[in-house]
């Protein structure tokens, strides 16, 4: 064999191993499409919403592009749709096609697979699929509301939560946040209803109730968002304004009007905003999440609106995704924590901007103080960022970990590097993955090339990947403190050693943070007569702010006091956010045969009202302890 046949054979076996090493590396597992040999680049809705039903009746248009031009079928994501006729459109006519629907995966769904004719020239720069097809009654992505379940009760309402692979349960599509389209819809819905869609939505009703919409930068699926229902519209500022249900829609516009402030805040340190306008949809109470980042449209939760802007940093993390996530986002949702940990870590920046350092340090503090105590509960591999979910839901492998670890990992840069190194290096890195999608692997290739490599003798490549690979926290991990909060301990103490009363506490001027160290931070032995003397000072049971309310709630069942038990009943029957009902009835299940009883007495009731999501996750806990729901 000569030195030239030899070098031929070397070369290709690099070429293929490298080949090979990247599909691995790009492969989202919980995708049954062929995103990688035949990619979606623009999609076109054309949606009845069927309140009587509860459906999703039309069709969605794929324009494809065959990157392998030997691929004669398209692989699509679905789960419970109801396929009526596929039709493929080869740059001249439209024609039906077949098709075969593959037996149901219990995680992924059913892998839809549409036949395609040969490619040839003349139509490769024109193909389309058209699917007829209607959404079921169970969609996991869609939750439809009766009347009595909204803040008006006069109307239903609908609306997606489409992260992280609950796309498919509403369109078919390939469901991967590797994929990225832009996409236009029609949306009809009957005409006393609003429907308004994650992209550019006019705010003028449509009284024929016929609404169309367009996205035109390219997102992941489960960006694709939808809601429906009596919908009115509130400008905010030049750029953001706020759609609700009218009891809800003043107080909302009242309560995030620094939207606009907290939008140049994030363009002066990462650069520009590139989604036009930037909206906010409140949602009825029975929405699983605090908030979701669909772009132009963030969904967000009733249950921060306090009255005093003591939770907005809610809306600061969801601003955030618009630079992390939304424009740069995890290649699989096994990188979340490239979405998460970057999102979390500029919203305290953008609510220190705003805000100032004070807040700022108290918000992280109670993060980092949430992470210490959730991690001991988690299995240990779980406390990695780059965490392994290959066969598991992910919607069962999220945690706080990629949020508030991924946090602090960027915190050390900051701390190593210096902000404005750091900064330079966070506004290059949004610039030069601007809509494309990255895994953790090429993201460590990045950092050492543009950060470690640069700026040489701050940090190793190996501290790096022992921050994302390895479990738990570092032991030079930051340590957040606030020095309100010191202030906060020193009076707690005062109190429990009997050095000053409970109503020389200097309470008047808390802000929500300081109560809630004060309540997270009550010693173990704090006594039943001791918490009833804090609620007859304070009147923490009956706290209209619900986190407030969650932290009171949650502490009085450990201790066992029925006294809160009429207010934890309304609490959960009245709120669906996973966050605040979930440790609850953990809580309760996990103590005194009485709390099992109101448990389930509470849970029957409400279940109906949460989302699919919630009421998987506390499905799971009756399951764990063998109580049943009946």
């Amino acid at each position: 064999m000569n030195k030239i046949t030899i070098h031929l054979l070397a070369f290709f076996l690099a070429f293929f191993i490298n080949h090979v090493v990247a599909l691995e590396l790009n492969e989202d597992w919980h995708t049954q499409s062929n995103y990688q040999q035949i990619k979606t680049t623009h999609v076109k809705l054309n949606l009845t919403v069927d309140f009587g039903s509860k459906q999703l009746k039309g069709s969605i248009e794929h324009a494809i592009t065959r990157v392998n031009k030997n691929t004669n079928q398209l692989m699509l994501d679905t789960r419970d749709l109801e396929i009526h006729k596929i039709e493929y459109y080869n740059g001249k006519y439209w024609s039906r096609t077949e098709y075969k629907l593959a037996e149901k995966d219990e995680i992924r769904g059913s892998q839809l697979i549409i036949e395609l004719p040969k490619l040839i020239k003349t139509n490769s720069h024109h193909e389309r699929v058209r699917i007829f097809y209607n959404s079921q009654p169970n969609s996991t992505g869609l939750q439809w509301l009766k009347p009595a379940q909204t803040a008006g009760k006069q109307h239903p309402f609908v609306y997606s939560q489409s992260q992280a692979i609950h796309a498919r349960s509403w369109m078919p599509i390939q469901d991967t946040p590797s994929m990225r389209v832009t996409y236009n819809a029609t949306i009809k819905t009957p005409s006393n209803l609003r429907a308004v869609m994650s992209a550019v939505n006019n705010p003028i009703w449509n009284q024929e109730g016929f609404y169309n919409f367009e996205m035109p930068q390219p997102i992941p699926a489960y960006l694709i968002a939808i809601a429906a229902g009596n919908i009115h519209y509130k400008k905010m500022s030049r750029q953001t304004g706020v759609y609700a249900e009218p009891s809800l829609l003043n107080v909302a516009a009242k309560e995030f009007d620094d939207t606009q402030s907290m939008i140049e805040a994030t363009e002066a340190l990462y650069g520009p905003y590139l989604w036009g306008k930037y909206d906010l949809l409140i949602l009825p109470p029975s929405f699983p999440y605090g908030g979701m980042e669909n772009p132009r449209l963030s969904f967000i939760t009733p249950t921060i609106i306090a009255g005093d802007k003591s939770l907005v940093n809610l809306i600061a993390h969801e601003l955030a995704h618009s630079w992390s996530g939304n424009l740069v986002t995890n290649a699989s949702w096994r990188d979340l924590w490239l979405n998460e940990g970057f999102t979390s870590y500029v919203e305290n920046r953008i609510m220190e901007a705003v805000y100032g350092k004070n807040r700022a340090s108290m918000e992280q503090t109670l993060s980092v103080q949430a992470l210490q105590a959730k991690m001991p509960q988690l299995p240990v591999l779980d406390t990695r960022l780059h965490v392994e979910i290959k066969n598991r839901d992910p919607d069962d492998a999220f945690s706080i970990v990629p949020y508030t670890k991924g946090m602090l990992f960027l915190m050390s840069l900051e701390q190593k590097f210096g902000r404005k190194i750091f900064d330079k290096f966070l506004r290059g890195y949004f610039a030069d993955f601007a809509f494309k999608s990255i895994d953790t692997h090429h993201f460590i290739e990045y950092i050492n090339d543009n950060l470690v490599k640069k700026y040489p003798n701050k940090i190793t490549l190996e501290q790096i990947k022992e921050w994302i690979n390895e479990p738990l926290l570092p032991v030079n991990a930051p340590k957040p403190s606030s020095n309100a909060f010191t202030l906060v301990q020193n009076l707690m103490d005062n109190w429990l050693t009997d050095k000053v009363q409970l109503n020389e506490l200097p309470t008047q001027k808390w802000s929500t943070h300081e109560w809630l160290y004060f309540i997270n931070n009550l010693p173990k032995d704090v006594s039943l007569n001791q918490l009833k003397l804090l609620d007859s000072t304070f009147q923490l049971t009956q706290s209209t702010n619900n986190e407030i309310a969650h932290a009171w709630l949650l502490l009085n069942i450990k201790k066992n006091n029925p006294a809160i038990n009429q207010r934890l009943r309304e609490y959960m029957m009245t709120i669906g956010r996973r966050k605040l009902i979930v440790p609850l009835y953990k809580s309760l299940l996990n103590s005194h045969t009485n709390n099992i009883t109101l448990a389930k007495f509470t849970y029957k009731q409400a279940r109906a009202g949460y989302h699919s999501l919630a009421q998987r996750t506390i499905d799971k806990l009756f399951d764990e302890k063998k109580i049943s729901t009946e």
